[in-house]
C-alpha cells in the first residue's frame, strides 16, 4: 500500500520538488536516473542534489539502486507529492482528508476544497505491472513504460471520459487532473454490491444502470469494466464510476466490450436477485439495441 504523504507536504521545500521533478523528467528516458544526470535535470548544483537526495530518500519519496551505477527513481509517494503540489498551486484543493477507498488499482481520499471532493490516485501496474501492460491498449505498444506512465495514462483516459460524458451521463463531476491523480465530485450513496434493494427496486435499478450504459455509448464511450463495484446507488439514482479502461465507440472491439458490460450486469443481478430478473433477457440483444441507439425498444422486456 502506498503511504499517504499529504501530511508531510509542509515539510518539503521548493528545492525538494526541483529534485523530484528532475527525476520525473529523467524517468522519461530510463527507469533509473543516473546520479550524474540529476544536476542537469533538476537545475540544482551537485552539492544541493546530494542534500536533496538524502532528504527525499529519508521520506520515502525516492529510491536508490547501486549496481553498475548509482541511480534513483521516484516512488509513488514522490509522484503523489508532485501531483498534490500542482493541485495546491492551482487552488484546486486545500488539504487531504480520510481515505474513501483503497483498491488494487487506485487509492481514493476525501479532498478539502470549496466543497468535499474525492481525490483519486491511480496505481495501475503497481502490484502486477506486466499484466496491466498487456491488458491496457494505451501501454501495449510502448517499449519503455513505467508504473508512472501507466498510472498517468489511466488517469488521463478516465478524466477525458468523465469530461466528455458529464453531465449527460451520471458520472462523477470532473474537477481537475494532474499526472496520475484526478479530483472529482465525492459520490453519495453506496456501492451496488453492498446496496440492500427491496424486491420492487431490483428491475428499476437495473434499468437505471443500463440507461447510463446506453447514454455513455451515445456520448461516445464504452465503460469496458462494468460490475457491481463501480455503480453507486443513492436516493438520487445511480452513478457509474471508475472509467480508466473506457474505450471510444469507434474502437474495433467497442461492441464486444459493450456486450461484456451488459452481460456482467445481468449476471450480477441474476446471482443477487434470481427471481426478479427475467430469464429471457439477453445481453447480446440489449447491447445491439444500445449500439443501434434503440435501447428504448428493449426496455419493455425488463
Amino acid at each position: 500500500m502506498v503511504r499517504n504523504v499529504a501530511g508531510e507536504m509542509a515539510e518539503l521545500e521548493p528545492e525538494d520538488f526541483y529534485l523530484l521533478s528532475g527525476l520525473e523528467h529523467g524517468m522519461r528516458f530510463s527507469r533509473w536516473v543516473a546520479e550524474g544526470k540529476l544536476p542537469e535535470f533538476s537545475r540544482l548544483d551537485g552539492e544541493e542534489v546530494g542534500y536533496r537526495l538524502d532528504r527525499c530518500e529519508d521520506r520515502g519519496l525516492i529510491e536508490r539502486k547501486t549496481i553498475q551505477y548509482t541511480g534513483f527513481r521516484l516512488t509513488f509517494e514522490g509522484y503523489d507529492a508532485l501531483a498534490l503540489r500542482t493541485f495546491a498551486e492551482r487552488d484546486s484543493i486545500d488539504g487531504v482528508g480520510a481515505p474513501l477507498g483503497v483498491g488494487k488499482e487506485s487509492d481514493v481520499y476525501e479532498a478539502r476544497s470549496y466543497k468535499p471532493l474525492a481525490l483519486k490516485f491511480h496505481r495501475e501496474g503497481y502490484t502486477n505491472f506486466r499484466e496491466v501492460r498487456k491488458e491496457r491498449d494505451y501501454t501495449s505498444d510502448n517499449q519503455h513504460i513505467s508504473w508512472f506512465y501507466t498510472a498517468r495514462k489511466a488517469a488521463e483516459r478516465e478524466y477525458e471520459a468523465l469530461e466528455t460524458l458529464y453531465p449527460d451521463v451520471r458520472v462523477p463531476r470532473p474537477v481537475d487532473q494532474n499526472r496520475h491523480a484526478i479530483l472529482m465530485e465525492k459520490l453519495e450513496g453506496v456501492e451496488l454490491s453492498r446496496a440492500k434493494l427491496d424486491p420492487a427496486q431490483v428491475i428499476p435499478v437495473l434499468d437505471l444502470v443500463l440507461e447510463e450504459v446506453a447514454g455513455a455509448y451515445e456520448g461516445g464511450y464504452v465503460h469496458a469494466d462494468m460490475s457491481e463495484y463501480n455503480v453507486s446507488v443513492s436516493s438520487e439514482g445511480v452513478t457509474v464510476f471508475d472509467w480508466p479502461q473506457a474505450v471510444p465507440t469507434a474502437h474495433e472491439n467497442a461492441e464486444e466490450l459493450l456486450e461484456r458490460d451488459v452481460s456482467n450486469l445481468l449476471s450480477y443481478f441474476r446471482r443477487k436477485h434470481p427471481s426478479k430478473v427475467p430469464d429471457d433477457l439477453d445481453a447480446g440483444v440489449i447491447a445491439r439495441a444500445i449500439a443501434d441507439g434503440a435501447f428504448e425498444s428493449v426496455r419493455n422486456s425488463l
